[in-house]
Parts: C-alpha cells; structure tokens; sequence
C-alpha cells in the first residue's frame, strides 16, 4: 500500500518531469546520500544540491529525458523503474529510495549496460 515514501518518489518524478534538477535538492534530508552510478556519491544538502545543480547542464548536453516505468513504496522505501532517452539512445534502470519525515535519505540508481 503506497505511503509517505511513495509519495515523496511521485513528487521527486513530478519535479524531474518538468526538467529542472535543482528543484529536486529541497527534497533531501540535510544528512541525505545520492549514489549516482555516473557521478559518484554525494553526501549532505549542499553536496546533493551541486550534484543536481550540475545535471541541469549534463542532461542538456546529452539530450538525456527520463520517463517513470512504474513506482512501488511504502512509509519508508520506494523504487522506481526508469526509462532514460539520451542523444546515444535509451537505456534502462532502476532508482532505490530510503524516506523519513518526508524527506529523502538515501537515493541510489543502477542502470543496465
């Protein structure tokens, strides 16, 4: 049954959506972490804000959209099923979501090869 932290991921899709990763950043707890498989790891608001800051720009240069699959969450986990369409074509993955209070804690994507 969906829950908080199904409805934070909703939110964060929605944000993306609209194309501008910055606006992801309030959604993070102050101590959260973002494992991204491309840029590494990020730990903290202002390391995770530059860190969406930066992807406004790369996912310009790319050509990169994402379109959500199908979501699945509870009170305090969600992932998320991922499609990514880029100038190289189209890759898949998968988002891992850890919430509390409403507010991200843990974010990790994996992407097929």
């Amino acid at each position: 049954m969906p829950g908080d932290a199904y409805d934070t991921i909703k939110r964060f899709w929605e944000i993306q959506d609209e194309g501008d990763y910055a606006a992801l950043a309030p959604l993070f707890a102050d101590d959260a972490e973002v494992v991204d498989p491309v840029y590494g790891t990020f730990v903290g608001g202002e390391a995770i804000a530059g860190f969406f800051t930066m992807m406004n720009s790369e996912m310009a240069k790319a050509g990169a959209s994402f379109s959500l699959v199908e979501l699945a969450g509870d009170d305090e986990t969600a992932w998320a099923q991922w499609e990514a369409r880029t100038n190289k074509g189209i890759r898949h993955g998968v988002g891992v979501y850890r919430v509390r209070d409403g507010r991200l804690t843990y974010y990790k994507d994996y992407m097929n090869p």
